[in-house]
């Protein structure tokens, strides 16, 4: 029976976020009110709270949920922060998003955009995920250190996530939107370990990085 009650709890909370999601594509999430959503899903209002305590928090499911600090401070031994995080996200990368449909992840990013209610929480969400990371990594680099890495470490995924949401807007296939961010994943972070002058030096000079290589071996 619990099976059973819980299965039908999940169906009701992905009914209510379907129904919703409907209505934000249809009217934008600042015309649409709870006790619509409600209707229009066939369920109580304060049945609606309880599996989404405000309207916001329904429309940003998923938005700040990767747990960076819990990247960090679970991470095997002897490796290295910014280690960690690249595997997580290049893993992620290369997953293969089954069930995710472009257009709906399009218009449901073009809703948040278009919102300046959504904005602010998706910002807000976003500032929290990052003050938890500089806290994570506060103990090895120093509060303002860790303050300045994780502020630098946030920015770039925030960038790797609207390149990929721009690709698939732009018509890219999930397939190579998921390529191209794979690439931008490896780019990102080795911007992030090894800095732009860097970088610069072993774009210009290939041969480079393939003596450093050997030496290192």
């Amino acid at each position: 029976m619990a099976g059973l009650r819980e299965r039908k709890k999940e169906e009701t909370r992905q009914r209510i976020a379907a129904t919703a999601w409907r209505l934000f594509a249809e009217r934008g999430f600042d015309a649409v009110t709870v006790n619509e959503i409600a209707e229009a899903a066939h369920v109580a209002k304060a049945t609606l709270f309880t599996y989404f305590p405000t309207k916001e928090a329904l429309a940003l499911q998923g938005v700040g949920d990767d747990d960076l600090a819990g990247i960090v401070t679970g991470r095997p031994a002897g490796v290295t922060p910014l280690a960690a995080l690249r595997a997580h996200f290049r893993a992620l990368a290369a997953g293969p998003m089954t069930g995710l449909d472009p257009e709906v992840l399009v218009s449901r990013v073009r809703v948040i955009f278009d919102s300046p209610a959504l904005s602010g929480a998706t910002n807000t969400l976003l500032y929290r995920q990052r003050q938890q990371l500089t806290q994570a990594l506060s103990a090895e680099l120093g509060e303002r250190t860790a303050e300045l890495a994780a502020a630098q470490i946030s920015a770039s995924l925030v960038t790797l996530q609207e390149g990929f949401f721009r690709r698939l807007a732009d018509g890219a296939s999930l397939d190579d939107a998921r390529r191209q961010l794979g690439e931008d994943v490896e780019l990102a972070f080795d911007l992030l370990a090894h800095g732009l002058d860097q970088h610069e030096d072993t774009a210009k000079d290939p041969a480079k990085d393939l003596a450093e290589d050997r030496r290192e071996r």
